[in-house]
């Protein structure tokens, strides 16, 4: 059988002011290790003194990896420049990354054993972490306000990550390089909180990490990092991510997810129209804006037949719909839908679309005579956008009523007006209380708070009500007298000409 090629491993050392160290640092590289490493890369970040120059003094040594001396013309911080190596990484190719700080604070003899977990395959990164062997920390210089200092940083990272590593702030690290690739780290930030946020994206992606012990060294090098800042920042990161997954903020290093977590029974829009469905004859359904399937799915399930229309197509959406168009609503409906459906489905929808009305006036002609439409939107007048916008911090979340993606906002009042306008009667609008259980999870506040929602949303709908889900149907464009269906135009014309008749009749009097 044929072997599989070795990974093409590169060591990015990223250098700022580092002329005194950055030599002594490089030539420390394990001898029978240097013929594996396809590339050594040296960012200089715009340092002040010779630390370029030292960089391609070194270089230029017999017997040495290929190396590629760059200086930055501005500094780019600590983090632009590992996003600025690791860029540099994916376009040479190479396979595995590690990063290497020039001033020696971490020990270069460690770099196969960095390397080799990412090679055998068990993880996408590796963190030297100097907490692992309990006190060589602080035997090897690590002053005591760092130490606890970054224990407790770390303990209250892992609480509010759910993660057990035993170092956050370890600068000494190894990445797959196709790892990377499917973070968006060109979003983080450029200062030294970049680690965190990297941490939180692998963490995120249910990317491995692996940790192995490593030496601590604390010299005459100079350091840059304003630690109180640097607290500041990483908590913040931490707390970011944390409000993100559950829909406040924008979070823009963290990716938002794509298909629509469908929860049954959550007291949510969906649950509520699916709750609906229920109570309603199997038919013809089309649900706009099905992500994934899921609701389909339930739908299918109840003996309706589902065609599904996303501007994105999910995977495994096909399998849970009898159909499914991909196409943008902010296109109109896709040209190949059909007619004579029973229901058309728009959960949390039309608030997506910059001119809903028309949308909706497309809807009603690929219903049958007498369908329905079930339709959901957030409610902007609820307090909490009220609270936001009366306190001057209005901004968009990453879901929610604030969505970030919303090109309109509904009161319940203009939803009536919009549904109207589009030629429809409102059978029925009910509303939603605010999803306590998708910020707190399960146990019991949750579901007090959830019921307490709920009890003051049938008190005043109008603040209280997170979402109002609606009932519609067509406007009657004909009506039926004595078991004939007739025309309401006919019947208007009759009408008026019965009225010019018998003002002929009081004239001829």
């Amino acid at each position: 059988m044929k072997e599989s090629p070795s990974p093409r491993i590169g060591i990015l050392v990223v250098a700022y002011n580092a002329e005194t160290t950055l030599e002594r640092t490089l030539d420390r590289i394990p001898e029978d290790f240097r013929s594996k490493v396809a590339e050594v890369l040296i960012l200089d970040d715009a340092s002040h003194d010779a630390t370029f120059t030292a960089g391609c003094r070194w270089s230029q040594t017999e017997g040495l990896p290929r190396t590629v001396v760059m200086r930055h013309t501005k500094n780019l911080g600590y983090g632009g420049n590992q996003k600025a190596g690791y860029a540099l990484a994916a376009e040479h190719g190479l396979d595995i990354i590690v990063l290497l700080h020039g001033d020696g604070q971490y020990a270069p003899e460690f770099l196969p054993d960095m390397v080799a977990p990412i090679e055998r395959g068990e993880c996408e990164a590796v963190f030297g972490s100097r907490m692992m062997k309990s006190g060589s920390a602080l035997k090897g210089g690590m002053p005591v306000y760092k130490w606890l200092g970054n224990r407790i940083l770390t303990r209250v990272e892992n609480i509010l990550l759910g993660s057990q590593l035993t170092e956050f702030h370890s600068g000494y690290r190894a990445y797959s390089v196709a790892a990377l690739k499917k973070l968006p780290i060109h979003r983080n930030t450029d200062a030294f909180d970049f680690d965190t946020q990297i941490i939180v994206q692998l963490l995120n992606e249910g990317m491995r990490i692996k940790e192995i012990p490593v030496p601590t060294y604390y010299g005459d090098e100079i350091c840059y990092v304003n630690g109180m800042k640097y607290a500041k920042d990483v908590v913040k990161d931490v707390l970011e991510y944390r409000l993100a997954v559950k829909g406040f903020g924008t979070c823009a290093w963290i990716p938002k997810p794509v298909e629509y977590a469908f929860k049954e029974g959550d007291g949510s829009s969906h649950a509520v129209i699916l709750e609906k469905m229920r109570s309603l004859p199997p038919g013809r359904v089309l649900d706009l804006g099905c992500s994934g399937g899921l609701f389909a799915q339930r739908l299918e399930a109840l003996g309706h037949e589902v065609t599904g229309v996303d501007y994105v197509e999910v995977p495994g959406v096909r399998e849970r719909c009898t159909h499914f168009h991909l196409a943008d609503l902010e296109e109109g409906l896709p040209a190949e839908i059909d007619a004579d459906y029973d229901y058309v489905v728009a959960g949390d929808v039309i608030e997506h679309l910059s001119r809903p009305e028309r949308v909706l006036t497309e809807v009603a002609t690929v219903l049958r005579p007498g369908g329905h439409v079930l339709l959901s939107v957030p409610n902007f007048s609820h307090w909490y956008s009220r609270l936001r916008v009366a306190l001057g911090v209005f901004d968009y979340d990453r879901r929610g009523i604030l969505d970030e993606t919303h090109l309109r906002f509904f009161t319940r009042a203009s939803l009536r007006r919009t549904v109207r306008n589009a030629g429809y009667d409102v059978l029925h609008i009910t509303s939603t209380g605010a999803p306590f259980w998708a910020l707190l999870g399960g146990g019991p506040l949750p579901a007090v708070l959830g019921a307490v929602s709920k009890l003051l949303t049938r008190i005043r709908p109008t603040l209280f009500g997170y979402q109002h889900v609606a009932l519609l149907t067509p406007h009657a464009a004909e009506t039926i007298i004595a078991g004939e269906h007739v025309d309401v135009q006919d019947i208007l014309n009759q009408d008026i000409l019965n009225r010019q008749d018998a003002s002929a009749d009081r004239v001829g009097v």
